[in-house]
């Protein structure tokens, strides 16, 4: 015969997704936890009765020889009053000094603190059971897009409920641009998975770049098997995003794999991504070619390469400025989020003054040809004041000079840079010299 606790405890274990050996444990631990509660002592146990569908409490006292005083008849027994207890094997021995004997311990004896400790003890156990099963169950997930039906909202976050267990998608992990009600279906990639306490244990996220390249691999088969590499994405949630992808077999375009025909696949993640641009640009392994990649739809006519800072210089022709830049600097942001490059950005009519007036200022230093002037353009030191701060070795190096030659030029460079300085001293003199204009 089945108990009522029994199918009590098979019914909980089907609705929470637990084995019924969990639930028995949890019952032994609040039976111990109230048996506690009640004497103050804590040589309990407790075990599941398989035969009578309960759980059987005992409590366990060492057998001694001697007289038993009132603070210790808690914890030990005598060797009479043990030999006197009932066995339960009639093969089994009689205790001897030194044993551990358990004494049958009535669950009615508890009484009703003991009872409510007992609720709170499982309540507890339930919990941390429930939780360890989610993280048991998604632990190998994290890195997957789930999708989940929207539940409640907490405090801006969003409480999705995916089959048995809960996930939280966090405000700063929301779309700025997205909205969502109750029972809404919602997909998301699964960012972190714990095992807090108070909080749901799956963090979601439909912000994180990987959101986008995982949706690529579900729609493009290409990328699924590893055909279509994405090396890298870049995203402003909501608004606009750039992956940049290359192939692993020369007759295999990228791009058009992940555009597909008619451009129906990059449509299906557009759609899941609620109208977010994408642009798809060619992976390149030179950093100037991807970078001149990563900001079409422009065209870019001239690159300087900074390695030392891992920084970028671009020049566009002046009708191209505005989408190199994109509508408040978000392409050129996405762009060097894209490629990880710091990238600066001139139109050709503002770079050739710059470069003009650079020239005539360089040409001040006595003995620099033309080449030499532009190897110091080159190189960023593009004023009298820059290549006089120079270190010797900059110079040389940039020159391809001996050290003391490098320091003669330094030296000419600050002498041609006073004279510089007293010459606009002198206009400015001049200027506040001449008397108003009239009108």
């Amino acid at each position: 015969m089945i108990s009522d606790l029994a199918r009590e405890l098979r019914a909980v274990a089907l609705e929470k997704n637990l084995a019924p050996d969990v639930l028995q444990d949890v019952l032994q631990q609040s039976m111990v936890a109230a048996a506690k509660k009640r004497y103050g002592r804590d040589n309990f146990e407790a075990y599941w009765n398989d035969d009578f569908g309960r759980v059987d409490l005992y409590e366990f006292k060492l057998v001694v020889d001697d007289e038993i005083l009132p603070e210790e008849a808690g914890f030990k027994i005598s060797l009479v009053e043990a030999r006197a207890l009932p066995k339960g094997d009639p093969s089994e021995p009689d205790s001897e000094v030194g044993d551990s004997v358990g004494i049958p311990v009535p669950v009615g004896d508890l009484g009703r603190i003991a009872a409510q400790s007992a609720k709170q003890t499982i309540i507890q156990k339930l919990r941390e059971a429930e939780r360890e099963q989610t993280f048991s169950e998604f632990k190998d997930r994290k890195g997957e897009i789930v999708t989940g039906i929207v539940r409640r909202f907490e405090r801006g976050s969003i409480l999705v409920e995916l089959g048995r267990a809960e996930a939280i998608l966090p405000k700063n992990q929301q779309v700025p641009t997205e909205t969502y009600r109750q029972g809404d279906r919602i997909q998301a990639y699964v960012m972190e998975i714990n095992r807090a306490a108070k909080q749901p244990q799956i963090v979601l996220s439909r912000s994180h770049p990987s959101l986008l390249m995982k949706l690529f691999e579900i729609e493009v088969p290409e990328v699924a098997e590893g055909i279509v590499r994405i090396e890298a994405a870049a995203r402003e949630p909501g608004f606009r995003a750039k992956i940049a992808v290359r192939s692993t077999d020369p007759d295999v375009d990228p791009v058009g794999a992940c555009v597909g025909m008619k451009g129906s696949r990059v449509q299906a993640v557009v759609g899941e991504l609620r109208g977010e641009a994408i642009d798809i640009v060619p992976w390149h392994d030179d950093p100037a070619r991807l970078v001149t990649n990563a900001l079409a739809p422009a065209q870019v006519s001239k690159v300087f390469v900074y390695e030392d800072r891992h920084a970028m210089q671009i020049i566009v022709a002046d009708d191209q400025l505005s989408k190199a830049i994109g509508r408040r600097g978000q392409n050129v942001r996405l762009a060097a989020q894209l490629t990880g490059w710091s990238i600066d950005i001139e139109s050709r009519s503002k770079h050739d003054e710059m470069e003009h007036a650079a020239r005539a200022e360089l040409s001040r230093i006595p003995g620099l040809d033309d080449d030499q002037i532009e190897a110091l353009i080159d190189n960023r030191m593009r004023t009298l004041s820059a290549v006089s701060d120079a270190e010797a070795w900059e110079v040389a190096q940039a020159l391809g000079l001996e050290d003391d030659e490098a320091e003669r030029l330094i030296a000419a460079a600050e002498t041609a840079l006073d004279a510089l300085i007293l010459e606009e001293r002198e206009r400015q003199k001049n200027a506040e010299a001449l008397p108003p204009s009239a009108d």
